[in-house]
């Protein structure tokens, strides 16, 4: 599969931000499950994309997702997740966290723009950290009807919840 960012970890990402910032690179950050990642997806990181240079994606891993969606989520694994997100030509750098919000990794990577879904506008974890350094905190515009969860409740509307996993 032939992609058009990179994943890495959070210290070779540091590393990485740290060069982008050396080269005056404005970088956004978001971050989310993308279980099954679909056009809602794909619209939001577009957009978010478009708020600098590079987008950096942070994705929950297996075991987060799990504490935050339950014990039958992931539908798909944090790997093959990842590898859906690189394949996209607006998701510059992939990196998988394992805490139950992105916080520490953002406060780590100080990104000049955050961006999270406006259903999120309650709560945006790394706001402070990022404002703190002078960076700034966009709510982007979801698109109607579209999530994982109602995708997940379509397929077994449609298909019968007996078959489902």
């Amino acid at each position: 599969m032939q992609f058009s960012g990179r994943r890495l970890d959070e210290a070779a990402m540091r590393r990485e931000r740290e060069r982008l910032r050396a080269d005056g690179q404005r970088v956004v950050f978001t971050n989310g499950c993308f279980d099954i990642l679909h056009g809602g997806h794909v619209q939001y990181l577009t957009a978010a994309r478009g708020q600098g240079d590079v987008l950096i994606v942070g994705v929950n891993s297996d075991a987060s997702v799990r504490r935050n969606k339950g014990p039958r989520r992931p539908i798909v694994p944090e790997d093959e997740r990842a590898a859906l997100l690189l394949a996209l030509r607006c998701v510059d750098y992939v990196v998988v966290f394992d805490e139950d919000t992105p916080e520490r990794l953002i406060e780590t990577l100080l990104p000049d723009v955050l961006v999270k879904g406006r259903d999120w506008a309650h709560f945006v974890a790394g706001r402070e950290a990022v404002e703190a350094a002078g960076g700034r905190v966009v709510l982007a515009d979801l698109v109607p009807g579209r999530s994982t969860t109602s995708l997940i409740e379509r397929i077994l509307a449609v298909h019968g919840a007996a078959r489902a996993p």
